[in-house]
């Protein structure tokens, strides 16, 4: 089952970074979530196997989903773009 918390947290976080811009760089995005007390160590790195680059909100959910599938966590964790690879 997927995890909500997971989930939600990051779709907050995405909301959060891209309210105002259409590009954001991986490291705006983790320092938003850093900031999130719900989001573990571990669920943080997933974020430091995205290249640096700047990805639209869409960009960013798929990259986080691709690191999720490389990983063989979406299971367990879900997919911010809610589909199965």
């Amino acid at each position: 089952m997927p995890d909500q918390v997971f989930l939600g947290e990051m779709r907050r976080i995405l909301d959060e970074v891209y309210r105002d811009r259409d590009s954001a760089a991986v490291r705006d995005v983790y320092a938003c979530a850093s900031a999130h007390v719900h989001l573990t160590a571990d669920r943080l790195a997933l974020l430091n196997e995205i290249p640096e680059d700047g990805y639209t909100r869409e960009e960013m959910a798929e990259a986080i989903d691709k690191v999720i599938m490389r990983r063989g966590e979406q299971d367990n964790l879900g997919l911010l773009q809610g589909r199965n690879p």
